[in-house]
């Protein structure tokens, strides 16, 4: 991956490190926890975590916004699918903390993460989004991802089911 720095409103986006790893599993678990936007309930534990990041910072897909030296919030990319004719299509995953969510941050680490996919010659990144999640679809509508379809009723958290919005934009 080329590095990719952007600084923003007092907001630095770069390139994630290995030292980054616990402030990213502890904002993805966060995301585990108490939002929809992953649908499973089952935390990283961090032997899990690290193992986890390692793989997208071996594949050079991870990126993390700081603000005043602190992780805000994280942004990477993966395979789409495990199949080989799928090798140029990589999914997206952007969450910021809390306390930073209306700051810009996740549309900063978003533009960032587009623009280190097309420099790694990936064909097509797509977006797997809760279908309620507006604030997600919207920003994914902002950087020129297009709603692909929508599969109802997908998946289920908390109790509930929920249908997935599939958003696509071609990198090249």
């Amino acid at each position: 991956m080329i590095p990719i720095y952007e600084k923003r409103g007092g907001v630095t986006v770069r390139a994630a490190r290995p030292e980054d790893t616990e402030a990213v599993v502890a904002i993805r678990n966060h995301a585990v926890e108490h939002s929809t936007a992953l649908w499973t309930q089952v935390p990283h534990s961090p032997a899990e975590g690290q193992a986890w990041f390692a793989d997208h910072l071996d594949r050079g897909s991870a990126l993390v916004a700081e603000v005043d030296g602190e992780i805000a919030g994280y942004a990477a990319y993966a395979p789409w699918r495990a199949l080989e004719g799928y090798r140029h299509t990589v999914e997206d995953s952007v969450y910021v903390r809390e306390e930073h969510h209306g700051l810009g941050i996740g549309g900063s680490l978003l533009t960032a993460l587009i623009e280190t996919a097309r420099a790694t010659g990936q064909h097509s990144m797509i977006a797997g989004i809760e279908s309620g999640n507006t604030a997600s679809v919207r920003l994914h509508e902002r950087r020129g991802f297009e709603h692909v379809g929508t599969v109802r009723e997908a998946g289920t958290k908390f109790g509930r089911w929920f249908d997935l919005t599939l958003m696509q934009l071609r990198l090249r």
